[in-house]
């Protein structure tokens, strides 16, 4: 590729915020389209906070963060799936983007009427679809289930066609974001060997992902977004090692000695419940110095606390964890009773502080924490508070095996001398 193309600029924000409106419910949301309701009491959240980057034809360039932090918003206005609330993006070239899974997709069709349907989306022909089809089953390789609605597919299944939509209708630039990490390892590796293959023609991708391994082996360039601002951009070692600076909270802003405040992932809107004979209080992620986080480091120990609260007589609490993913499958967890860590009663006014900690040695990605409080009465099994979905943790991983989490195995290969 010729110098004065590797230096064209194909994507170039200036100066972009995204500002959203926080309603506390519904009729608030409605009553400030009718301008009913006072300014100073709708409450802004910063999405991005003035960002500007660029990126140049034939690069493979990396977004990394915490969860908030922007990334994915930076995404949908690159792609114009939203709009920026201030600033500019001009895009020079025909863009394929494969975000959330179902976007862009109809889950009453079949696979290979949305292949059509996002072709045209594209501003292909019957005709061009045509030739173009059988080189998508082919990637895709899930078989008849082409002939069923995508409503049907497993979430593997939905990346497959949807990746192989993405990579075959010749865009210049691919845009990927977090999408790929549903997929099974050996069509993450398919779908890796295709970038290779797609970078070499000169093209462009940039793409979102917790596994930093990708992001180090594939980068040509990274960008550090934090809480909405872009804290550098550099090369992969480089930025990977100022993000797991943030991740301690020991990142300051060049020139202006700034750290950033801690943002403590809980979920306002978690699914509660209980009869209210305890309640939890507070909880909290701490890596292995002791630091409040959102984000752990695939391989280090932290720790997950939780304050209890007892208003009554409670004969033998049970404290309670797990993790689920962001697709709502339970992957582990545990309690004080199957680890036999307390086994005592609690009285009205006690308060408990529990500690779960472990080595992380779930894949990279994002999870979601439950926990809960409860116990037998006798032989009647009660729930006295519990919180679904309440607190967000990022893993952030250099290594992804196969599956939820990782064995750590030890592997060696030995020479035989025959």
């Amino acid at each position: 590729m010729a110098e004065n193309e590797k230096n064209e600029a194909v994507i170039t924000v200036r100066n972009v915020k995204k500002v959203y409106k926080l309603y506390d419910k519904p009729s608030d949301r409605l009553k400030d389209a009718f301008g009913l309701k006072k300014k100073d009491k709708i409450k802004l959240h910063e999405a991005l906070k003035g960002v500007s980057l660029t990126i140049n034809k034939g690069e493979t360039v990396g977004i990394i963060g915490t969860n908030g932090s922007g990334k994915s918003t930076i995404l949908k206005i690159i792609t114009g799936v939203l709009n920026p609330t201030e600033g500019d993006v001009q895009v020079n070239g025909r863009i394929s983007a494969l975000l959330e899974l179902g976007a862009g997709f109809n889950q009453e069709y079949n696979g290979i009427e949305n292949v059509y349907l996002n072709g045209t989306m594209m501003g292909f022909t019957q005709k061009e679809i045509d030739e173009k089809l059988p080189g998508i089953l082919e990637f895709a390789d899930i078989g008849d289930y082409v002939y069923q609605p995508v409503k049907t597919y497993s979430s593997g299944m939905f990346v497959r066609l949807a990746f192989a939509v993405a990579i075959n209708i010749e865009p210049e630039i691919l845009i990927v974001d977090e999408a790929l990490s549903v997929g099974d390892v050996f069509f993450q590796a398919k779908c890796y060997h295709k970038f290779e293959e797609f970078k070499k023609m000169g093209n462009t991708i940039v793409f979102v992902s917790h596994d930093l391994s990708s992001i180090s082996k594939y980068c040509d360039r990274v960008f550090l977004l934090n809480q909405g601002t872009l804290l550098g951009e550099g090369g992969p070692k480089e930025m990977i090692d100022a993000y797991k600076r943030v991740l301690v909270g020991q990142y300051e802003l060049p020139e202006r000695n700034e750290s950033f405040d801690f943002d403590d992932g809980t979920n306002p809107n978690a699914l509660e419940y209980g009869d209210g004979k305890a309640r939890i209080e507070e909880y909290f992620v701490t890596d292995e110095s002791g630091v409040k986080t959102t984000a752990v480091i695939k391989g280090s120990e932290f720790t997950l606390h939780m304050k209890v609260r007892f208003n009554e007589h409670v004969p033998a609490p049970i404290f309670a964890m797990s993790f689920k993913n962001v697709r709502g499958t339970e992957i582990t967890g545990t309690n004080s009773m199957i680890e036999k860590a307390f086994l005592e009663s609690a009285e009205p006014g006690d308060v408990k502080e529990i500690t779960f900690t472990q080595k992380m040695s779930l894949q990279g990605g994002e999870y979601l924490i439950s926990l809960g409080v409860t116990g037998y009465n006798k032989d009647v099994f009660e729930v006295y508070h519990r919180l679904y979905d309440t607190l967000n943790i990022t893993v952030v991983s250099d290594k992804d095996t196969v599956g939820y989490y990782d064995m750590d195995s030890k592997v060696k290969v030995e020479n035989v001398e025959e």
